[in-house]
């Protein structure tokens, strides 16, 4: 049975017992995935209100804006939540590499032969 939050039209983010949803992020200009995330409310809700991709750091335990050390913002052009509202899609222009390793996608190493990573 499909419900509101399914089929409905108002935003009813259903974040998991952490209090996060994923978010993918992927460049504007080429389609990349650029990095997985998460977000809190507060992430959700500043990214929807400046227009610049906010997370939550698991590892660091909080909020956190792309690029605000490095200055490689993620400029969020278009922001999409799935199905079920429990992950998000951003579809940003980025300002710099998206990766802290200054790789322009965290996915820049490819799994060979099921055990070998070769860079992208």
């Amino acid at each position: 049975m499909v419900d509101d939050r399914e089929a409905g039209l108002s935003l009813q983010p259903k974040f998991d017992a952490q209090g996060l949803l994923t978010a993918v992020v992927t460049d504007a200009a080429s389609g990349a995935v650029l990095m997985v995330a998460h977000m809190n409310r507060d992430a959700l809700d500043l990214t929807l209100s400046t227009g610049e991709a906010h997370f939550f750091s698991r590892s660091r335990g909080r909020l956190w804006r792309k690029g605000e050390t490095s200055g490689h913002v993620l400029r969020v052009q278009e922001a999409r939540i799935d199905c079920d509202q429990d992950a998000v899609w951003l579809i940003c222009d980025p300002q710099g590499p998206a990766c802290h390793t200054g790789a322009t996608s965290c996915f820049y190493r490819r799994i060979e032969d099921g055990e070998r990573l070769t860079l992208t």
